[in-house]
């Protein structure tokens, strides 16, 4: 199930990433960092809400915002493109229900092949506890 989630309800913060890069890492701001309050959004009905709260639970901070952080490129925009496509990927996924799996019974064929791979090899079992064999 996709929920559209507008981009006012989304804060955008730009910090410098960290890591390997040299000069162009210290100065400039690219790593994004989107977060988003589920609890608070008009864009949810209640029972999205319950559902994220519940599937999110541990990727929800002590407020109830979802963070979601992006540093893979050297440009801010890219950084706050992937970051948003990311949350809304984690909010859709949360939201996809899980199907039900339906119980089948095992084909007569596979247990017939299973008796038979377990008869041949007590047979071979056998012939060695009687010495015949020379394996």
């Amino acid at each position: 199930m996709r929920v559209a989630i507008p981009e006012a309800e989304l804060q955008v913060r730009a910090t410098r990433a960290g890591g390997p890069g040299g000069q162009h890492v210290n100065k400039v701001a690219t790593r994004v960092e989107v977060v988003w309050d589920p609890v608070g959004s008009p864009s949810l009905t209640d029972e999205q809400r319950i559902v994220l709260l519940t599937k999110l639970g541990n990727r929800l901070d002590s407020n109830g915002l979802l963070h979601v952080v992006a540093r893979d490129s050297r440009s801010q925009t890219r950084n706050r493109e992937t970051a948003i496509r990311r949350l809304q990927e984690i909010v859709d996924d949360a939201l996809t229900p899980v199907k039900q799996r339906i119980r089948t019974r095992r084909p007569r064929a596979a247990d017939e092949a299973r008796l038979a791979e377990k008869k041949k090899q007590a047979e071979k079992k056998a012939r060695r506890k009687a010495g015949l064999d020379e394996e």
